[in-house]
């Protein structure tokens, strides 16, 4: 570990020892000041997020300010949510409190580079510890604008940016001071933070990749589904664990669906990063384009159809959707993580829920039909952490979120967020 690296560390604890004592009041008013820079530098801090990683600038600043309703879930709900509960028992009173940690270390993506590190660090700090940040390391701009907005005039700094390779991670770990870890990021990431976090029996929050579905069945009114089934594959130029990746059709409407989803993918255009007008970005990198290329054309060799797009230049990639997809090709198994979309037909739901469920990730699945009460009870024989019905799959501060399987292990947001980092007390009085 790195002297710079150490002394953040060092200093983290000891605003700790502080911060910990500092009343959840207390604790709210900076946030309500956190947010207020946010909103005050919206624009600013989009235009950051553009810069590093090609988000188009409305997508950038929609990010910043859905950022700004998860610090108001908190703001408005926090001190409820942090309070222990009171425990019936035959002792005169038992109730647990719910306590800080110390510090926790965050190692944080690059594809929502606001959001993510905003889902992670708000609970966490209004829970009493302090955060050390581990920014990926292409959205350097995202970085710096983000420790300025958490460092705010009023109160000590108790949010610490720190830039290592990922090589380092282990180390800053094994510091006795880092009392739990949050990752985002890919499978690889997860199992060797997992892997060492496990070693040292330290709490942990894993939010990885997901190959979620989007299943359709033949009752709904296909033009209103169409929409959202573009939005659920290509925002974020199509970069989110929690993208609609698979679309499983019904039968008896694949065709019509994939004529109409298709078209409405052609009208997608890229343009000038920084117009509110542009729809579609390029990649992060063009090594990831180049992997989503290579999935694609793996897929086709098997005997997949690309149906639109298809084409990489750079980090340019063409939203593209290609069908005939079988549960063995590159692209069904794999995360496609950018804007392809894969199309698969289903006959019965059974059909739908055991297509669903083969795959490693158990992340999120976006289910369409009329019949709401038969889609309720199917709801336990998926196995992804979230089901989202008539509704793409999102994250929202008021509903916990994570996955199963490959795809995580704990909970972000929502009371399950708040509790992620906290030591979880007991009191018995006879």
């Amino acid at each position: 570990m790195n002297t710079m690296v150490k002394e953040t560390l060092d200093k983290a604890n000891e605003v700790y020892l502080k911060w910990k004592k500092v009343s959840v009041a207390d604790r709210v008013a900076y946030l309500e000041k956190v947010k207020a820079k946010l909103l005050a530098n919206v624009e600013e801090y989009g235009k950051s997020m553009t810069l590093d990683m090609h988000k188009p600038i409305k997508q950038a600043v929609a990010e910043a300010e859905k950022s700004a309703r998860l610090i108001d879930y908190y703001i408005e709900n926090g001190a409820e949510l942090l309070k222990g509960r009171t425990i019936k028992t035959d002792w005169t009173e038992t109730y647990t409190v719910n306590d800080p940690l110390g510090v926790i270390l965050g190692v944080m993506p690059w594809n929502f580079p606001f959001w993510q590190v905003f889902r992670f660090a708000i609970p966490a700090l209004l829970a009493g510890n302090t955060v050390v940040v581990k920014h990926a390391s292409n959205v350097p701009l995202s970085a710096k604008a983000l420790e300025e907005c958490f460092n705010v005039e009023g109160f000590e700094q108790v949010y610490f940016g720190i830039t290592v390779s990922g090589s380092e991670v282990d180390a800053i770990i094994e510091s006795p001071i880092i009392k739990g870890v949050s990752l985002t990021g890919s499978e690889a990431a997860g199992s060797s933070v997992g892997k060492k976090a496990g070693e040292l029996i330290k709490p942990i929050v894993l939010e990885l990749g997901g190959s979620n579905a989007f299943i359709v069945r033949e009752d709904v009114d296909i033009d209103s589904i169409i929409p959202i089934a573009i939005n659920a594959r290509f925002q974020n130029t199509g970069q989110s664990c929690i993208a609609g990746k698979r679309f499983l059709i019904q039968n008896s409407i694949k065709e019509e669906f994939t004529e109409k989803f298709v078209e409405a993918v052609k009208a997608i255009e890229f343009g000038d990063l920084m117009d509110y007008n542009t729809g579609i970005g390029l990649m992060a990198r063009e090594d990831l384009a180049i992997e989503l290329e290579t999935t694609m054309l793996e897929s086709v060799k098997m005997g997949a159809k690309i149906l639109t797009g298809g084409k990489r230049d750079g980090a340019k990639f063409e939203p593209t959707v290609i069908t005939n997809v079988t549960d063995e090709m590159p692209a069904f198994k794999l995360e496609t993580f950018g804007p392809l979309a894969v199309i698969s037909g289903f006959e019965t739901f059974e059909d739908a829920i055991a297509m669903s469920n083969d795959s490693r990730f158990g992340l999120g699945v976006a289910i369409f039909s009329k019949d709401v009460e038969f889609l309720k009870s199917k709801v336990h024989e998926f196995d992804e952490g979230a089901i989202f019905i008539n509704e793409m799959v999102i994250s929202d501060p008021r509903v916990p979120f994570g996955g199963n399987k490959f795809s995580g292990i704990g909970r972000e947001m929502a009371l399950e967020g708040l509790l992620s980092f906290v030591n979880k007390k007991s009191v018995v009085i006879k």
